[in-house]
């Protein structure tokens, strides 16, 4: 696989209903980007952290909040516009020279989305890189499976809260640094 020697990992977290029943009016907005680096050179993962994103086009519901720990109050006290948080991925990443990745395409789909909709550059190359996939295919396996039953397949534990966009971005890490160095 051609890749760049350094690989910045990405996971969201956005608004969300039960059974995804969107309520009229309101669409998915990133509420958080988890980020961090992966140097293949080193083997070490770097940067970690989470960038909270104030929804413009929904609200962060009780369901939301029990499932990614995310509250309207952390958003209000920690929260910026996702315009300001691409232009902070751009400084602090330099992600138009790497290749990205994430534990399958929504994160990819949902970055391209929100920025269509701003009318704003997309902050990351064109090189992603789905881990799900990638699993999928170097374990032989018939259909995909989930990040923390990946982690089980290779015997690797769980590192923080599952659906925290910074320790599921930092697992992704780990599960796609075992994966290129077989």
């Amino acid at each position: 696989m051609e890749t760049t020697n350094e690989i910045i990992i990405v996971d969201l977290e956005a608004t969300c209903w039960e059974n995804d029943r969107i309520p009229i009016g309101q669409k998915v907005d990133i509420i958080e980007i988890g980020i961090c680096k992966l140097d293949l050179t080193s083997h070490s993962i770097s940067q970690k952290q989470s960038i909270y994103v104030i929804p413009e086009r929904s609200e962060i519901n009780s369901f939301c909040t029990k499932l990614t720990g995310i509250t309207p109050q952390l958003i209000e006290e920690k929260g910026i516009y996702f315009e300001e948080a691409c232009e902070k991925i751009k400084d602090e990443y330099n992600p138009e020279f790497l290749t990205w990745a994430g534990y399958g395409n929504f994160d990819r789909e949902q970055i391209f989305e929100q920025c269509d909709w701003l009318g704003i550059e997309i902050p990351f190359s064109g090189e992603y890189l789905d881990v799900m996939y990638k699993f999928k295919r170097h374990f032989r396996l018939h259909k995909s499976i989930g990040l923390k039953r990946a982690l089980d397949h290779l015997k690797m534990n769980f590192d923080g809260n599952h659906h925290s966009g910074a320790d599921d971005a930092y697992n992704t890490a780990k599960i796609l640094h075992k994966i290129l160095e077989t």
